[in-house]
This record gives structure tokens, C-alpha cells and sequence, in this order.
């Protein structure tokens, strides 16, 4: 038995009112690191209503456990939940928006169309971190197999680039656009990587791209080896020459 397989065994056999504390005991926080294995065994079976009580909670490790179990419900029907995972997007710690991507990943291992028209839709946000929320949940391997969800991936980093380079130069430095910034700078090489026919064609073009942020967007891929290894440069030679350009 795999710990998440534990976990969901013991989340099962509680009553109610003892899963959060049996969640808060083992959340790893504060620390370095959660418990992922335990948010992702809440996510497969928390009941709905502590789900959606959680979501809301002011503790972080339970409200991430809440929007990881809305992605369940999402792929379960409960469409609505896609406006409060957009909503949550935007929270203040960077766990609950990290457990917003997981739960969109959750759909889209269920449901890769409706994972790539809500990432169509909110990549399109004015908010940074909406955009951030679209392309951190779209660009992860185990999703990107499938061609069309890949090529879903190259249109939302380029439209994602498209808003960082619409932010006035004065407002770049804003905390949300710094977020959105730092995803561009590992999910191109994620989207290429499983699409290079179009990816790379795409990221040469970003390559000629003059803005500093796109600059620093392309060098922080050009250090993936996933990226190097498509363009040729296992060595991290092209790196060296984007420094010296």
C-alpha cells in the first residue's frame, strides 16, 4: 500500500469532525515541504461539504486540501467550481495557488477538453496570476501527450507572454507579474518539449524578442534540459551564448 493509498484508507474511516485534525497532524507544515501524498488522498475522497467548508479555511494546509478536492468535484459535474478555483488563483499563498493548478490537472487527466477551454478562457484574465494559474496547470508532462492538449499548452504560454509584455514597464516589478514571469520561464520548455514541430518554431521566435523580460523568460528555459537537448546543446552552449549577447 502506497502512502497516498494510507492516507485515503484512514481519511475514509474518520468521522467528519476528526478529518481536520487528523490533516493538520500530518500536514508537514510548517516546514520546507506539505504533505502532497495527504493533499492529493483528501483530494480523491474528501467529502463534498468539507471540501468546499475547507476551500474557504483560513489555515493554509486546509484550504489547499479544499481546492485540490474542488478539482474532484469539478470533474464531477459541479461546473460552477470552476469560478472558485478562478477566484483562488489569486490567493495570497503561493501553496493555495500551487493547489489550484493541481486541481486543474486533476480535470485534465479526466476531461482534457474542458481543462483546455478554462485554460483558453483564463489566460485571456486581466490578472496576472490567473494567467499563471492557466499555464501552470496546462503545462505538465503527463497531460501534454495527448497532441491537441499539447498544442493548448504552446497557445497559452504565448498568450500569457502576450500579457506580461502588455504590462506597462513601470508595473513589472509587482509581485503578480513577477509570479507570471517566473512560470513563463519553465513552462515554454515544457510546452516545446511536447510539441517541437510548432515549439520550437514559436520559441525562436520569442528568442528575437528584445523586451528584458522576455529576455530573462528565454534564458531561464534555455537552462531546462528538456529544452537543450531539443535545440542540440546538452552542454548548455547556447546559454553561454545568450549571456554573452
Amino acid at each position: 500500500m502506497t502512502r497516498r493509498e494510507g492516507y485515503r484508507a484512514d481519511l475514509q474511516s474518520l468521522a467528519p469532525d476528526g478529518v481536520a485534525a487528523y490533516l493538520t497532524a500530518r500536514s508537514g507544515l510548517p516546514g520546507p515541504r506539505g504533505n502532497l501524498e495527504l493533499l492529493d488522498a483528501f483530494g480523491d475522497v474528501g467529502d463534498a461539504r468539507l471540501v468546499r467548508r475547507f476551500a474557504t479555511d483560513p489555515d493554509e494546509y486546509l484550504r489547499c486540501c479544499g481546492i485540490v478536492g474542488l478539482g474532484r468535484l469539478l470533474t464531477e459535474g459541479a461546473a460552477e467550481l470552476a469560478g472558485e478555483l478562478r477566484g483562488h488563483a489569486c490567493d495570497p499563498s503561493w501553496r493555495a495557488r500551487e493547489a489550484v493548478a493541481i486541481a486543474l490537472q486533476r480535470l485534465g487527466d479526466a476531461d482534457p477538453g474542458r481543462l483546455r477551454a478554462i485554460v483558453a478562457d483564463w489566460v485571456g484574465d486581466e490578472r496576472p496570476l490567473v494567467q499563471r494559474a492557466a499555464i501552470a496547470a496546462i503545462c505538465e508532462p503527463r497531460l501534454l501527450t495527448d497532441p491537441t492538449t499539447a498544442g493548448a499548452a504552446l497557445d497559452a504560454c504565448a498568450a500569457a507572454t502576450a500579457g506580461l509584455l502588455a504590462v506597462p514597464e513601470d508595473q513589472r516589478r509587482h509581485a503578480d507579474v513577477r509570479t507570471l514571469r517566473q512560470a513563463l520561464g519553465y513552462c515554454w520548455s515544457v510546452a516545446v518539449a511536447a510539441e517541437p514541430a510548432r515549439g520550437l518554431v514559436a520559441f525562436a521566435t520569442l528568442r528575437r524578442e528584445a523586451d528584458p523580460d522576455i529576455t530573462w523568460v528565454v534564458r531561464e528555459n534555455l537552462r531546462k534540459a528538456r529544452l537543450r537537448r531539443l535545440l542540440g546543446d546538452p552542454a548548455g552552449d547556447l546559454l553561454s551564448d545568450e549571456r554573452r549577447g
